[in-house]
């Protein structure tokens, strides 16, 4: 394959010497099977071991390398050089504080993790002894494309509504809720569906829909927003609905 060379301008922060993020430039040699994330370890090992960047599993699996790539949020992995001739800029995730160089702070995102419950609390307990908690295909479809998010955060970079206002549970948030809401297997619904109601859930998000556009495993949690504002306007109208007792 015939090597070319790529200017990649990257974004430095060294909190101990710098005021602000700046742009560093490095001509990096490159064939077309090379990925952003395989250019900026280039860059690591033969230019400036100083570069501080996430990676783990390089297919798009792990979510680690999130990263803006010319202002878009892209997993660096699944980037290639190739699609940005001459120069391709990269830099940290938007809407999240940076620790160094291309690395955010996850904090927040860890915390709003915790709370929305993302695991099974079964319906009912049962003992090893009885077996597996069992489910139809059918059941299975009805959470299976919001089981594929991978906390690549992408989706939190490319929503501006996060950007202005980090209290807002986010789409990949709300996404992994409406999964284990969804799953025959779970008991927790009314639970997480009172953070779907709440002033920072689904009816912050203005409806943008650029979170499922960025997504790199196709969750789509714009859909997984609308749902939950769909089912917390039928929860709170219902409340109306119900037969109320009789005065003696």
């Amino acid at each position: 394959m015939t090597e070319q060379i790529i200017r990649m301008e990257v974004m430095r922060y060294r909190p101990e010497q710098d005021e602000a993020p700046w742009l560093q430039s490095f001509d990096v040699p490159y064939s077309d099977d090379m990925s952003v994330l395989q250019g900026l370890n280039y860059i690591k090992d033969e230019l400036d071991e100083s570069l501080s960047f996430r990676w783990s599993c390089r297919m798009a699996i792990c979510g680690s390398c999130g990263m803006m790539v010319d202002g878009v949020p892209k997993l660096a992995c699944k980037t290639f050089l190739r699609d940005y001739p001459g120069t391709v800029r990269v830099e940290a995730l938007h809407h999240f504080p940076i620790e160094r160089d291309l690395v955010v702070v996850l904090d927040d995102f860890m915390e709003k993790l915790e709370r929305i419950q993302p695991y099974i609390i079964p319906r009912q307990e049962q003992a090893l002894s009885e077996g597996e908690y069992l489910q139809t295909p059918t059941q299975l479809e009805r959470y299976a494309q919001f089981s594929s998010c991978i906390n690549c955060l992408l989706c939190y970079a490319a929503c501006p509504q996060y950007g202005l206002d980090s209290s807002f549970l986010g789409p990949g948030a709300i996404a992994l809720l409406h999964r284990y809401n969804m799953d025959s297997r779970d008991g927790a619904s009314e639970q997480r569906m009172e953070l779907v109601a709440a002033e920072e859930g689904v009816f912050h998000c203005t409806a943008v829909g650029y979170c499922s556009e960025v997504c790199p495993k196709h969750v789509d949690p714009a859909n997984a927003v609308n749902l939950n504002k769909t089912r917390a306007a039928g929860d709170y109208f219902l409340r109306f609905a119900k037969p109320k007792g009789r005065c003696q």
